[in-house]
């Protein structure tokens, strides 16, 4: 049987290191959705609001639950912050500035070098939002820097930057009792899940230290409690599940029979060998 090879396909260019696919979907287009996704998500966490009483009454609950499960406590996280007025000063520097910035930077790089798992990237992104864009509206939390039995600094507003007003009821530009989920950590994470997926490289495991030092900073500011980064984990692995992402691009062998290609080639037989002859020169 003769067997041949043939390259049906391109390796995947997550080797390569080239562009995954030419079908980038339009930039304008992108811009846009991307854009008045964060618009809703803004506009719709201001319908959450006005809940005081409401948000009070389930920290209440979070921080019993938390205690219940035995969970470690968000003071010993803030301790280590509090150690050094530099430390929690750049706490509160990598949480006001690194959450959008880094997201935005995490989209633009898969558009550019992955652009299939930038369309996953960015519907697990969305998904994720509106989801906690529905728990904001379901169950208003107010974040342990403003519960009183949770005896915690609100670092922002002591050592700075701070992008919340110091009361909410009067920031119209953030709902501070929208704790739950954290998006600073599901962001996160999901930045770090992308990256993992979409590139080869043995270092990229790395990329779980962003959503691991967010993971310290929101807890340590008092801007999150543990079971806020659990909620986010939980819904974006649900995401995750939902929405697959892309396959990589393969290699096939195709291997043709020899039905395919035409009958095999006849081997002319071996020629037999020369009579050996005796000395009398008759055959033995």
């Amino acid at each position: 049987m003769d067997s041949r090879t043939e390259p049906a396909e391109q390796e995947p260019e997550i080797a390569s290191g080239r562009p995954d696919t030419p079908a980038r979907p339009p930039l304008a287009r992108e811009l846009l959705l991307v854009v008045g996704l964060f618009l809703v998500y803004k506009f719709g966490r201001q319908l959450a609001n006005g809940h005081t009483a409401e948000a009070f009454r389930n920290a209440h609950r979070v921080w019993d639950a938390e205690r219940f499960l035995r969970l470690p406590g968000e003071a010993s996280v803030q301790d280590l912050l509090l150690s050094g007025d530099s430390l929690v000063h750049v706490a509160n520097t990598y949480y006001a500035t690194v959450h959008f910035p880094a997201t935005l930077l995490f989209l633009v790089w898969l558009y550019v070098r992955r652009p299939r798992h930038y369309v996953w990237a960015r519907r697990i992104l969305a998904a994720l939002t509106a989801a906690a864009l529905a728990l904001h509206l379901a169950f208003p939390l107010a974040p342990p820097r403003l519960l009183d039995a949770a005896h915690l600094v609100d670092t922002a507003q002591k050592y700075g930057p701070s992008v919340y007003a110091a009361e909410p009821a009067t920031d119209s530009m953030a709902n501070q009792f929208a704790a739950m989920p954290s998006l600073h950590f599901g962001w996160a994470l999901m930045v770090a899940v992308g990256l993992i997926v979409a590139t080869s490289s043995r270092w990229r495991w790395l990329w779980l230290l962003h959503p691991l030092l967010t993971l310290l900073v929101i807890v340590g500011t008092a801007n999150h409690y543990w079971l806020d980064a659990l909620a986010a984990a939980a819904l974006l692995g649900v995401a995750l599940a939902v929405i697959r992402p892309p396959r990589p691009v393969r290699s096939r062998i195709v291997r043709r029979s020899a039905s395919a290609t035409g009958p095999a080639p006849t081997v002319p037989p071996a020629p037999s060998a020369a009579p050996v002859l005796s000395a009398s020169g008759a055959d033995r």
